[in-house]
């Protein structure tokens, strides 16, 4: 019996000194241990709901060992130095939700092509998945546009394709030219989706759709060639419009147009839901910033704001596409706004390369490495739900 204790007495010392050792807290690329969890499942599950716990193995790569952050996005090239913000993990209510693993995430999406439509939060999304799966393959950049704007790279070794298509409002939108200069100001289409995206639709097997920030501007909705109102304009004679009537109109224009696409066979769409944008003090152009170092606890967010209900929106019609999805259609919801809500201290902040916006803090895009990657952890999981039952369900953690 004495044996016993002392041996399980070693084994606590041991786990003890595995799971706090100062090791874990620095980001690593270590891929050697694996660990079980559960397969999330629809139907008990909500990865949504949930909370940040600490994990002190910090984030898989870092800004030195990812060579393709961009320098928006490289907050520590620019000054951050607090790392704390990387110590943590989203832990949903009832399962866990595994870390990304990139040889996972080949496996399901082997041969397969994936586009991220939206706006630069979207481009966003994808260089943090380009750099998670660096980890494993370093991939090819095969296309690349004047603007930077539509990029394509390609994984030669799992012959995986990563297409980034950018758009404002997924439909088409023409800015105002007022005396000669821009106005920020929009007619949006609301029943012409932009071709510019739509065009590469029938070529794609997983397509990540985003759309939520240019909406918070003064813009004119048209419908059928008349205009019909605006957001954010107290002009006499034109009726207000709410952003919430606008983008439920182009989600459900969006997602009806990929039901009804012929050519687009055994689609899956996800729709990604807003992640907020986190000025105190201001606005982005009135002095705004960003600058905590450690997420909200969950009493300190509202889940009554805009934000809110622009992902409930958002919820409700990816069930409504699902109710009438078409053969080899599928729909499902990649619902991070909770999360992201109690993510303050993962913005740029001051610490950017803002050349072309000299003094301006960024609080709308996410830092890298940073609370952003857990957007992976996310999609690998919805993912699981649709791969082949082949894939084996051990994931890095």
């Amino acid at each position: 019996m004495k044996c016993f204790y002392y041996l399980l007495g070693l084994t606590f010392l041991f786990s003890f000194l595995i799971l706090y050792s100062p090791w874990t807290s620095e980001p690593t690329n270590n891929l050697t241990f694996r660990q079980s969890f559960p397969l999330p499942k629809e139907d008990f599950c909500d990865l949504s709901s949930g909370h940040w716990v600490r994990d002190l193995r910090g984030s898989q790569y870092t800004n030195e060992s990812c060579s393709s952050i961009p320098e928006t996005k490289n907050c520590f090239k620019y000054g951050r130095k607090d790392t704390d913000f990387l110590k943590w993990r989203w832990k949903p209510d009832n399962c866990e939700l595994p870390r990304f693993d990139p040889r996972i995430f080949f496996d399901i999406v082997k041969g397969k092509t994936m586009a991220f439509i939206g706006d630069s939060v979207a481009r966003n999304h994808v260089e943090s998945l380009l750099c998670l799966l660096s980890l494993v393959e370093v991939p090819l950049s095969t296309y690349r546009d004047d603007d930077d704007r539509f990029r394509t790279w390609h994984f030669p070794e799992n012959n995986f394709t990563v297409m980034v298509l950018w758009t404002r409002f997924l439909v088409m939108g023409e800015e105002r030219i007022i005396n000669g200069k821009n106005s920020d100001s929009f007619d949006l289409h609301l029943d012409k989706l932009d071709k510019n995206w739509t065009s590469k639709l029938p070529e794609m097997d997983y397509a990540i759709i985003s759309d939520v920030h240019w909406f918070y501007r003064r813009h004119f909705l048209h419908d059928n060639e008349n205009m019909i109102g605006c957001i954010y304009c107290s002009e006499p004679n034109i009726k207000s419009y709410t952003v919430e009537f606008a983008l439920e109109r182009v989600i459900r224009l969006v997602l009806n147009y990929i039901n009804e696409c012929k050519e687009c066979k055994s689609l899956v769409t996800l729709l990604r839901t807003g992640s907020p944008a986190h000025f105190e003090n201001g606005a982005w152009n009135t002095g705004g910033n960003c600058n905590r170092t450690s997420p909200f606890q969950e009493s300190e967010i509202s889940l009554e704001g805009i934000e809110w209900r622009l992902r409930n929106m958002q919820v409700d019609e990816i069930k409504r596409a699902s109710k009438v999805k078409k053969k080899g259609k599928r729909f499902a919801i990649l619902d991070v706004t909770k999360a992201m809500l109690m993510r303050p201290d993962g913005h740029p902040d001051s610490h950017w390369d803002d050349k072309w916006m000299k003094g301006y803090k960024d609080c709308v895009h996410w830092c890298m490495p940073g609370p952003i990657d857990a957007w992976n952890d996310f999609l690998m999981a919805v993912l699981k739900r649709y791969a082949p039952i082949s894939i084996p369900r051990k994931i890095s953690e």
